[in-house]
C-alpha cells in the first residue's frame, strides 16, 4: 500500500478529467433513418450532464458537424451574449450556431437521430467518423476526414509547430510523458 491519499486523489482527478475529454476516432454505420450509435467513450464523457444527449450544428469552418454537450452550448451562448447586442457579428454567430443547432437525445441504445439536412451537409450516407477534439467532437464523412487529417499533419510537420502544456512546470511535464 505504497500510495498516499494525495496520489489517490490525484489519480481520481485524472480519471475524472479524462472522462470529460473526447478522444480518438470511431467509424460507425448509419441506418436508413439516420440513426447512429455515439461511441461509448463519448457517451461516458457526457454521462454527468443533465441533458442526456448532444447538441449538433454545421461547422462553419469544415465539412463536418460540430457536436458538444448542452453545457458547452450554454458557454457558447454566453460568449455570443458578450458581443454587442444587435451587432453584425453577434447576429452572424447566432444564425450560425444556434439557429442551425439540433439537440439530440440518446435513445436506449446510445444512438442519436441526425436530421437528413445535416447528413446531406456533410455528405454522409452509410458511415460516419466520430472525431474527438478534446472538449468537443465532430462528425465527418470518413473519407473527407482522412484527407483532412493527412493535410493537418502535413501542415504541422512542415511548419514545425510545437505545443506547450499550460499550467505545468517542466518537471511536471516530464513526469506525465
Amino acid at each position: 500500500m505504497g500510495g498516499s491519499i494525495f496520489s489517490v486523489e490525484l489519480s481520481l482527478f485524472w480519471v475524472m478529467w479524462l472522462m470529460l475529454l473526447f478522444l480518438s476516432t470511431f467509424i460507425n454505420k448509419i441506418d436508413r433513418k439516420g440513426r447512429v450509435s455515439v461511441p461509448a467513450s463519448f457517451r461516458a464523457s457526457l454521462s454527468q450532464s443533465v441533458f442526456q444527449g448532444v447538441v449538433v450544428f454545421r461547422s462553419y469552418k469544415y465539412p463536418a458537424l460540430e457536436v458538444c454537450g448542452m453545457e458547452r452550448m450554454m458557454k457558447l451562448s454566453e460568449s455570443v451574449d458578450r458581443l454587442d447586442q444587435f451587432s453584425d457579428i453577434q447576429d452572424d454567430f447566432s444564425a450560425t450556431l444556434f439557429a442551425d443547432a439540433h439537440s439530440l437525445l440518446f435513445d436506449g441504445e446510445g444512438r442519436i437521430l441526425i436530421p437528413r439536412s445535416l447528413l446531406d451537409f456533410v455528405n454522409i450516407t452509410e458511415t460516419a467518423a466520430f472525431v474527438g477534439r478534446g472538449a468537443t467532437f465532430q462528425i465527418w464523412n470518413p473519407v473527407l476526414f482522412e484527407k483532412y487529417q493527412e493535410e493537418a499533419r502535413s501542415r504541422i510537420q512542415s511548419q514545425k509547430e510545437t505545443l506547450k502544456l499550460q499550467g505545468f512546470s517542466k518537471s511536471q511535464e516530464d513526469s506525465h510523458e
